[in-house]
């Protein structure tokens, strides 16, 4: 799995292991030194290094971290770092925030190593219970798909999942083979998190009521809906591009061409405007909102969506009201060059905040 990980990413020639000490990335790490020890992935040079991101959330985190760098150094693996963050709760959730800091001081670990790629040791059960959490939340395709095996990182290095088609025991059972001893964090029988409910509750009572076999019909599922994911997304990014007009800050969409197309469509592109104009990916009710504005039912916005960007639409009377107050106010009265009249209205997304400087 992870030679056809490394061979999938071009056969980077420094990878870093993400490793919190539990069975998985310890595993995974145990995997990446073999590779190390023998210099080589078919015949392409590799050398392996190791992070720790001490979250410094559970009392007892920094020796975890110390202990868990030792038997890296002990499995070869050169160089292994430990990384401390501060945790930062604001404006969401304590996962979120750790995920967020995790990511961070993996990006600054790789970029400080020279690292081509960073391995995370996620499982087929992590999968499947991303894809249980995303149908709990009502999310879309692009939720559901779970994580990706690959996909670029925030810096010039690639994250890998080698490990999205093992099962979490079968990390177990390469750690007892190894001869390791791997840290079990007690968070991930915490009732108190979803992920972890989900983990030990729903999963195992999904697999007793409904048979053996429901954590490998998720990730298969989020297999499949990637592909599809990654299709509507191609389209949707060809469509918004051919579509959006810039004025400024200020981006439109003209609302016939909008309206022609396949709702699927439609709402990503609306979304890719909102995004493109500063804000965050919306809710499908947000979403709903804006897109409602096609339907010329009730009010023309302002509709406000997430990050500061507000979206209304533009008759076609607005239009060229405005075309002839700008030919009025030319200087010999005849007005600029003629342009063709305008054929629809637009939605115009607008930031509400200042640009950044």
């Amino acid at each position: 799995m992870l030679q056809n990980a490394l061979a999938g990413a071009g056969y980077p020639r420094h990878v870093l292991v993400a490793c919190s000490g539990g069975p998985d990335s310890l595993a995974l790490a145990a995997v990446a030194a073999y590779f190390a020890r023998r210099g080589h992935v078919d015949g392409h040079p590799l050398t392996v290094g190791a992070v720790v991101v001490d979250h410094q959330l559970q009392e007892g985190s920094g020796e975890v971290a110390a202990r868990t760098a030792e038997a890296l150094q002990d499995l070869g693996l050169q160089p292994v770092e430990i990384r401390t963050v501060t945790v930062a709760g604001a404006g969401m959730g304590p996962e979120a925030a750790a995920r967020e800091a995790r990511h961070a001081a993996l990006e600054a670990a790789a970029g400080g190593q020279g690292a081509q790629a960073v391995l995370l040791g996620h499982t087929l059960d992590d999968q499947a219970e991303q894809v249980l959490l995303g149908l709990a939340r009502g999310s879309g395709t692009r939720s559901l798909a779970g994580m990706r095996p690959a996909r670029p990182g925030a810096g010039n290095a690639v994250l890998l999942r080698p490990f999205l088609e093992l099962r979490r025991a079968e990390t177990e059972e390469i750690c007892a083979v190894e001869e390791l001893d791997p840290w079990h964090d007690p968070t991930n029988s915490d009732p108190s998190f979803a992920r972890s409910r989900t983990r030990v509750e729903v999963l195992p009572h999904l697999e007793e009521k409904l048979g053996p076999g429901v954590a490998e019909s998720l990730a298969r599922t989020a297999a499949i809906l990637q592909l599809d994911a990654d299709y509507l997304e191609d389209v949707a990014e060809s469509t918004y591009a051919s579509l959006v007009v810039r004025d400024g800050r200020d981006l439109s969409l003209p609302e016939e061409e909008l309206r022609a197309l396949a709702p699927a469509i439609r709402f990503r592109v609306i979304a890719k405007a909102a995004a493109d104009a500063g804000g965050q990916q919306p809710s499908y009710r947000r979403l709903l909102a804006a897109e409602a504005l096609l339907r010329r039912q009730g009010s023309a916005g302002p509709v406000e969506l997430p990050g500061g960007v507000a979206v209304y639409r533009l008759s076609l009377a607005q239009l060229e009201e405005s075309k002839d107050a700008a030919a009025a106010g030319a200087p010999d009265g005849t007005g600029s060059v003629p342009r063709e009249p305008a054929r629809c209205g637009k939605l115009v997304f607008r930031p509400q905040k200042p640009p950044a400087k």
